[in-house]
């Protein structure tokens, strides 16, 4: 072997180890034991839901709102931008249904930063009344025990706990493919980040204890990144806390997509990973299968390995996959596995677009990281 084909050999099986980690990691942390948390007692939570629109299964993911099973005092705060939004009679009809349940919707709209979802959730912060506080966006479908998890995972050095989304229930190709860039890809780093003590928020899913935002300056502070996650992230930290994830994801009810709608997300993402943590970000083009499948196919055709490995490498790489969602119960159909090998085949294309621009579109909304408030 020539030095080059002995370095394109050494990444791929290094690349190939990493994600064999990965797997094994995150199979872990869905079936980990957990520490004991040190809250005591029944403490107080404020749910925040913002609202915008009508999503697809938004009645059952609201909904699962008012389904709780926590035995302390729990407030409901819906928030929506606008009393016109379709959304708004569907909350009302909730909060009628739930007569016991301590909820409110609020309308209306503070800007304190370019991030449209925080301006709707100002005046939910501003009324919440106890000192956890959970924000969870709309389209997140909220188990039983959904506050007990949160506070299972809330050690002394805890500044925030919070959930990426599972996929689940997709109803067309394009869901499945989102659904393969949730599950198997981005929430499999994220719960190995985890694992290693190095969790990162995201935004579907953030559970606060009052006093540890405000000490990072309050909800605006969350405005000074392109996302809150990342800002969550990054205000957590600074104060020598942890972020945690839950081991057992929250799940998302995927529906049907577009191509076009999975492809902008995707590249709305990148774009805010890539402002928030460029170092890391470069890094990414070595998270997927496509750069060791790439070159191991090099390496075949100059016949420095055989073309077996290559289908053995491929077999491998989404064999591991198919097991972690297996493991963790996310969808794991052969249409699952055919949309991993297609998240693959798209995201060197999706990082390449990740380096491009620093506006995007959000919900009809234009953002741009010259509105941000840092």
């Amino acid at each position: 072997m020539t030095l080059l084909e002995i370095l394109a050999s050494g990444t791929v099986i290094s690349v190939a180890a990493v994600h064999a980690a990965t797997v094994g990691a995150s199979i872990w942390a869905v079936h980990r034991p957990l520490p004991q948390t040190e809250i005591s007692g029944q403490p107080g939570v404020t749910v925040l839901r913002p609202v915008c629109g009508l999503e697809n299964n938004l009645a059952e993911t609201l909904r699962s709102t008012f389904t709780f099973s926590y035995e302390g005092a729990v407030q409901l705060v819906f928030c929506c931008d606008d009393a016109d939004d379709p959304a708004v009679p569907l909350v009302n009809d909730l909060i009628a249904q739930f007569p016991n349940v301590d909820a409110q919707l609020l309308i209306g709209r503070d800007t304190v930063s370019g991030n449209p979802k925080l301006n709707n959730l100002v005046k939910g912060w501003n009324a919440a009344r106890h000192d956890f506080v959970l924000m969870a966006d709309s389209n997140v479908l909220l188990p039983h025990d959904y506050i007990q998890r949160l506070f299972a995972r809330w050690t002394p050095d805890t500044g925030l706990v919070t959930s990426p989304p599972v996929g689940i229930r997709p109803t067309n190709a394009a869901g499945h493919l989102e659904a393969a860039f949730l599950n198997t890809y981005q929430d499999r780093w994220q719960l190995t980040s985890d694992v290693f003590g190095n969790g990162f928020a995201q935004g579907k899913i953030l559970f606060w204890r009052r006093d540890v935002l405000e000490a990072a300056g309050g909800l605006e502070k969350l405005g000074r990144d392109m996302a809150e996650d990342v800002a969550s992230t990054k205000a957590v930290r600074g104060q020598g806390l942890h972020v945690r994830l839950l081991g057992d994801l929250l799940p998302q009810p995927i529906g049907d997509r577009t191509f076009k709608d999975v492809w902008k997300r995707q590249v709305r993402w990148a774009m805010v990973r890539r402002m928030g943590f460029p170092a890391l970000y470069a890094a990414e083009i070595l998270s997927s299968s496509a750069v060791p499948l790439i070159l191991s196919i090099i390496l075949a055709a100059v016949c420095a390995i055989p073309w077996g490995c290559v289908l053995a490498l491929a077999v491998f790489w989404f064999g591991l996959e198919w097991l972690l969602a297996w493991a963790a119960r996310w969808p794991h159909g052969l249409r699952d596995v055919v949309a991993m090998i297609w998240r693959d085949a798209l995201l060197p294309a999706v990082w390449i677009a990740g380096w491009r621009g620093k506006e995007f579109e959000w919900r009809g909304n234009a953002m741009s990281s010259d509105d941000t408030t840092g």
